[in-house]
C-alpha cells in the first residue's frame, strides 16, 4: 500500500476533519466522510474555467480564475478556510485531484500563517481506495440477520459489537414506508459510510449485517458486492405476529408521528397522513388495485380515530393485513431460495446469542 493510501485510511480510521473545496455540484455527488464544502470555485465558476481550458489551455484557465476569485470575495474565502482550520487544527484539505484547486487554497492559507496537509491525489484517489475497500470487505466473512417484516432485525444488530448497519448508512428502513425525516446519502457518499463504518471497527474480518436486497431506498450495493453478500451464513430471526405488528405501529405510526408534531406542529399530522398514505400507494402495482383501496379504507379510519382520540389502536387492522397478505408471502418465497445457508433460527434473544458466539468463535485461529 503507498504512502497517500496509507495517510488516507488514518485520515478516515481517526476521523480528521477534511475540508472539501471543489465546487458545490462535485459535493453534492459525494464526498469523503464527514467532510465540509468550503469551494475555491462555486459551480458558475468553475464551468467558466472548465470551458477556458479546453478552449484556450491550462495558463488561460488559471489566469481566468485568479480574475474570478480575487479582492474582496478571496479574503472572504480565505477567512473561511481559516476559521475551519483554527477550529479544527488537525484538519486537512483536498480537492479533485489534488492538483490545482487545493494547491492555491494551500498557498494562500500559508500566507496567512497555516500550515496546511492536503490530500495527494485528491478526491480521486481516495474515492478509488475506498472502493478497493468496499470490495474487500465483501469477501470477509459476514453473517447475515434476515426475518420477516417487523421481526426487530436491526434491533438485535445494534446490540452486537462487530456489525454494519447498511440501512444505518443508506438512511432508510428498507422498504416503501422506509424513508426517514432527514434525505439519503447520494450513492457516493452511501457507499463511502459503509467503508468508513468497518474502517471504525478495526476493519473486522468477521462482521454480522443484516440481510438486504439490493436496493435500500434511492441507494444499493455495487453488483457484485451484493452477490458475494447473497452466498453468506443466514440466520433467521422469528417473532410473533402480535409483536411485530406492535414493533412497526410503534416504529412507523407513533415515532413518525412524534417527530413530525415536534418539528411541524401546526401540520405535523397532515405530514404524516400524507406520507403513510403515500407510501402505500408506491407499492399499488404490486398489492393490486382491490388490495390497495381496501387497505387505503383501513388507513384511513385510523388516521381518522388516532386524531379524533390521540390513539394508534386502529392501525393495527392495516398492518395486519399488509403483513400477512403481502410482505410475509414475498419474504418467505425469497427466504425459500436460501433455505441452504440459514445455519440458525430463533427469538431475539437467541439470534443475539447465537450471533454473539459467532463472533467470538470465529475469531479462534
Amino acid at each position: 500500500m503507498s504512502e497517500t493510501s496509507r495517510f488516507i485510511l488514518e485520515l478516515l480510521i481517526e476521523q480528521r476533519p477534511l475540508l472539501d473545496v471543489r465546487a458545490p455540484e462535485e459535493f453534492r455527488k459525494g464526498s469523503l466522510p464527514g467532510a465540509i464544502n468550503l469551494p475555491l470555485l462555486d459551480d458558475d465558476q468553475r464551468a467558466q474555467v472548465g470551458l477556458c481550458y479546453k478552449q484556450q489551455g491550462s495558463k488561460a484557465a488559471v489566469d481566468l480564475g485568479h480574475r474570478l476569485i480575487s479582492g474582496d470575495l478571496k479574503l472572504r474565502r480565505i477567512h473561511r478556510w481559516a476559521d475551519f482550520f483554527r477550529q479544527h487544527p488537525d484538519g486537512v484539505l483536498f480537492c479533485f485531484r489534488g492538483g490545482m484547486r487545493s494547491a492555491i487554497t494551500q498557498q494562500w492559507l500559508m500566507e496567512l500563517g497555516f500550515d496546511v496537509p492536503r490530500i495527494e491525489g485528491g478526491y480521486k484517489a481516495a474515492r478509488q481506495l475506498l472502493m478497493a475497500q468496499l470490495e474487500a470487505l465483501s469477501h470477509q466473512r459476514l453473517l447475515r440477520i434476515g426475518g420477516r417484516t417487523g421481526t426487530g432485525k436491526t434491533d438485535v444488530l445494534l446490540t452486537l459489537p462487530k456489525a454494519l448497519d447498511f440501512e444505518g448508512a443508506a438512511n432508510h428502513r428498507g422498504s416503501a414506508f422506509g424513508n426517514q425525516l432527514t434525505p439519503q446519502p447520494s450513492q457516493v457518499d452511501f457507499e463511502h459510510r459503509v467503508v468508513s463504518d468497518w474502517l471504525q471497527l478495526g476493519q473486522a474480518s468477521r462482521l454480522v449485517v443484516e440481510d438486504e436486497s439490493r436496493g435500500i431506498g434511492t441507494c444499493y450495493f455495487p453488483t457484485e458486492f451484493h452477490q458475494r453478500l447473497q452466498h453468506k451464513e443466514l440466520v433467521m430471526l422469528e417473532a410473533p405476529m402480535e409483536e411485530r405488528i406492535d414493533r412497526i405501529k410503534r416504529d412507523y405510526v407513533e415515532h413518525r408521528l412524534a417527530r413530525l408534531m415536534i418539528e411541524y406542529p401546526d401540520h405535523g399530522f397532515a405530514l404524516f397522513s400524507d406520507w403513510l398514505l403515500g407510501s402505500l400507494q408506491r407499492i399499488k402495482k404490486r398489492l393490486g388495485g382491490e388490495r390497495t383501496s381496501e387497505l387505503t379504507e383501513l388507513m384511513q379510519s385510523a388516521l381518522q380515530h388516532q386524531r379524533h382520540h390521540n390513539d394508534a389502536g386502529e392501525h393495527d387492522a392495516w398492518i395486519l393485513r399488509l403483513l400477512r397478505d403481502y410482505y410475509d408471502p414475498m419474504y418467505d418465497h425469497q427466504i425459500s431460495r436460501k433455505a441452504n445457508l440459514i445455519v440458525f433460527s430463533g427469538n431475539a434473544g437467541e439470534v443475539a446469542d447465537f450471533a454473539s458466539k459467532w463472533l467470538v468463535l470465529s475469531e479462534t485461529p
